[in-house]
């Protein structure tokens, strides 16, 4: 369930965040699907010269998605921090409303053509998750569009009301699973996306019981973490007691974004039965 975060903005403000959020999304997906089947300019974070250490494509969408995005928010909230994924900059380091932005979630995916990925949005207020807008490559009505949520609003798919049910005739369910194998103990079959935003859109609505992440970073779940709080659902953290109750990015004392931990995500009763078998 969603940790508790008083005292929160007034509601026309998040409102007004969460309205952002989606657009900012909806820009990124319209770049995105701009620039498919286009000859992308390709860099690796990784040494270029020796192929054992070449990770984390970076295409050129990447770059100019973060800038748009950045520039958008510049004229809306001047006042507001932002962090991203490829750009070093944050403009309001300490800032209570901290933006966190990746314009491309599964760059692997997308410049080889597999057709998972998203751009995702997530806003913090004081450390804790306040909205999330995550543009997705599909969704559970197998078109493209942006899950989104704000506190104290449902999770929406293009602005309407997702019903997360799942039919209880199926007996085996999908898990986002690092490590899964056939016959798992857990009870799910592992799927794996390579998109941590779209693994957190599919939890929370309802495609996913469960999905776990090893150590991401603040940019790759941000966005999704509202939507799972949206829906419902809870959110552990992995430290030296196991796993815990995620208890926010920060707690005020700390930059949010210097924040990566392992996290999972799903209904509490999976979460308990994951967490009695966990893999670290």
């Amino acid at each position: 369930m969603t940790p508790d975060r008083l005292p929160l903005p007034d509601a026309a403000l998040i409102s007004e965040i969460e309205s952002l959020a989606v657009e900012l999304a909806q820009l990124g997906g319209s770049e995105i699907r701009a620039a498919l089947g286009g000859m992308l300019r390709i860099k690796y974070k990784g040494a270029e010269d020796d192929a054992t250490q070449v990770k984390d494509p970076v295409s050129d969408i990447d770059d100019r998605v973060e800038t748009m995005i950045r520039a958008r928010l510049g004229e809306c909230f001047p006042a507001h921090d932002i962090i991203g994924e490829e750009i070093d900059h944050r403009p309001s380091l300490g800032h209570e409303f901290l933006w966190a932005v990746d314009p491309i979630d599964g760059t692997a995916n997308f410049i080889n053509g597999f057709p998972l990925f998203a751009s995702s949005v997530g806003v913090l207020y004081r450390g804790q998750p306040l909205a999330g807008a995550v543009w997705c490559s599909t969704s559970h009505t197998l078109e493209s569009g942006v899950y989104h949520a704000a506190s104290g609003g449902p999770l929406r798919f293009n602005g309407v009301p997702v019903a997360t049910a799942p039919n209880p005739g199926i007996r085996r369910r999908l898990g986002g699973e690092p490590f899964a194998s056939r016959g798992a103990p857990h009870g799910w079959d592992g799927r794996k996306t390579g998109s941590a935003a779209i693994e957190c859109a599919f939890v929370a609505a309802g495609i996913l019981e469960i999905a776990w992440f090893e150590r991401p970073n603040i940019w790759d779940v941000a966005g999704g973490l509202a939507l799972v709080h949206a829906a419902q659902g809870d959110v552990l953290e992995h430290n030296a007691d196991g796993w815990q109750p995620f208890p926010g990015f920060s707690d005020g004392s700390a930059d949010p974004g210097r924040w990566t931990a392992p996290i999972a995500i799903g209904e509490a009763s999976t979460l308990a039965r994951f967490a009695e078998r966990s893999p670290i």
